[in-house]
């Protein structure tokens, strides 16, 4: 199943438009995954980069109180720490910081995703473009064009950070698990 989304996100003109597409279709079946393991085995066997940040970004917005317009960038990511609810509420009974680490998980999943795909491989980063445009680039050592939402500071990153951990107290009324605190330092 993995190699053939992979495939159709490839063959399209535009891997961008096929992977929403795509997206969109799965994005139900992926909230009626009852058991954390079998989500997280989903999104790790995941062969594209491209499509796993969509489905990801879409299981984020599902789950803000108000979701936001920005195109998917480090911004984004960074709203989804601070707006993000606890995913997926009507899951398997687990407690509730474990519900935030799954959270975390994903955020960090989405960071790593959207790096592979954008920022960090040269010859991934033009994953948005059709396998025609995309070796011409390379060709050319063309660099990915960055939106103006990449470009936050580490104080933006620290404060979301620290706003987080303000909102997850208030919610858990006890000690900050240490699963969330590595996680949260692994996102930094």
């Amino acid at each position: 199943l993995q190699r053939m989304l992979s495939i159709a996100v490839e063959v399209d003109k535009s891997p961008n438009c096929s992977s929403c597409k795509i997206a969109d279709v799965i994005f139900p079946f992926i909230l009626n995954i009852p058991l954390r393991s079998q989500r997280e085995a989903f999104f790790n066997t995941m062969e594209s980069q491209l499509l796993r940040c969509k489905l990801l970004e879409l299981l984020f917005q599902h789950s803000c109180d108000l979701p936001t317009t920005l195109p998917l960038s480090l911004a984004k990511i960074l709203y989804f720490l601070s707006h993000s609810s606890l995913l997926l509420p009507y899951q398997d009974e687990t407690a509730t910081w474990q519900r935030w680490d799954e959270m975390l998980q994903y955020l960090s999943l989405l960071l790593l995703s959207y790096q592979n795909v954008i920022l960090e491989f040269p010859l991934a980063e033009h994953l948005r473009s059709s396998l025609n445009d995309r070796m011409d680039l390379i060709i050319q050592k063309a660099k990915p064009k960055l939106q103006d939402s990449d470009d936050i500071s580490h104080v933006d990153i620290q404060l979301k950070i620290e706003d987080f951990i303000s909102r997850v107290q208030q919610v858990l009324g006890q000690p900050f698990p240490l699963q969330i605190m590595e996680k949260l330092c692994m996102l930094q």
